[in-house]
């Protein structure tokens, strides 16, 4: 068999795969274009090749073993009409990105950013406008692995974690969820909403006019799932009137973040460069999980998180 990985995760590691019975090339995945050596591939790991390799040339292709959680940069119509399998690492980023969900839950209630800014400018002043998330409720537009770890680590400050999915369907470690219909219902009961949905054609944009109009005034709003599913000049506006008392953002319609952007400019927005996922452990629970997929298709066991296109969130 034969494998094609666009990142080196070092001798040590790929000698581990090809002991596994893989005959292994490594390519960058930037400008990555087919070429010959490529056309009886069998495996494909990478995170996203797809905007220069030509997939539908590497006729022996039978499975796409993503490095990422999210799967909307892969060419999914042609994956699914192929019969192509299709693996992402969920959960291998599931622990930062929560912890970066706790971390922005509690720096938007205690205004870290507005204390930060009068140390630089060295000036004492007590703000009372802060608030305690205890007692408070927390939604989250998705209830995948991501949020399951951020409610895990929620749950120990008292608050009442509310989830939505496709049907509503009960995820342990959330008080009650909601299905995709019930999504105005859901949101005018919280007091923060995090989007961690994958995007999709059903979700672009899910989080519009409409949406922002059910939440709560001064709600606080976080995003550390894609940019295109909230309506970015909405969530701009809700900002300005104040509708959204603060927002956490970590993903943007465009990336890089413009800089004309009001985005930047804003005291209550906190921004950081889609790097809610970036911990010590990534590139080793990373492998972890590429390596025992691996293993399983040489020994045709059942692959771990493998996609199903037709299901929802």
């Amino acid at each position: 068999m034969k494998a094609l990985v666009t990142y080196d995760y070092g001798k040590d590691k790929m000698d581990k795969i090809r002991e596994l019975g893989y005959e292994v090339l490594i390519k960058d995945e930037k400008d990555l274009f087919y070429t010959e050596d490529l056309k009886d591939v069998d495996v494909l790991v990478c995170y996203n090749p797809f905007e220069t390799l030509d997939i539908k040339m590497m006729e022996g292709l039978k499975w796409i073993q993503l490095s990422s959680i999210g799967i909307d940069q892969a060419p999914l119509d042609y994956i699914n009409d192929k019969g192509i399998i299709l693996t992402n690492n969920k959960g291998g980023y599931s622990i930062p990105i929560g912890e970066w969900i706790v971390m922005n839950i509690l720096q938007l209630s205690r205004n870290s950013y507005g204390f930060f800014k009068r140390q630089q400018e060295k000036k004492w002043k007590v703000d009372t406008s802060l608030i305690e998330i205890y007692g408070k409720t927390i939604g989250f537009v998705g209830t995948g692995s991501i949020a399951t770890e951020a409610a895990k680590r929620l749950r120990a400050f008292g608050v009442k974690i509310l989830g939505l999915n496709t049907v509503g369907r009960d995820v342990e470690g959330f008080d009650k969820c909601y299905s995709s219909d019930e999504i105005d219902l859901m949101l005018k009961e919280c007091d923060f909403v995090v989007i961690t949905m994958p995007a999709t054609d059903k979700t672009y944009r899910l989080i519009n006019k409409d949406r922002f109009s059910a939440m709560k005034d001064g709600v606080y709003f976080i995003n550390i799932a894609r940019g295109n599913i909230v309506d970015e000049v909405e969530l701009i506006n809700n900002l300005k009137s104040g509708k959204i008392k603060g927002a956490a953002l970590d993903v943007f319609e465009k990336e890089p973040l413009e800089e004309n952007s009001p985005l930047w400019d804003m005291d209550n927005v906190y921004i950081t460069p889609h790097n809610s996922w970036i911990s010590e452990m990534r590139n080793e629970r990373r492998f972890n999980l590429i390596y025992e997929n691996l293993k399983r298709y040489v020994e045709k066991k059942q692959l771990l998180n493998i996609v199903d296109l037709n299901k929802g969130y």
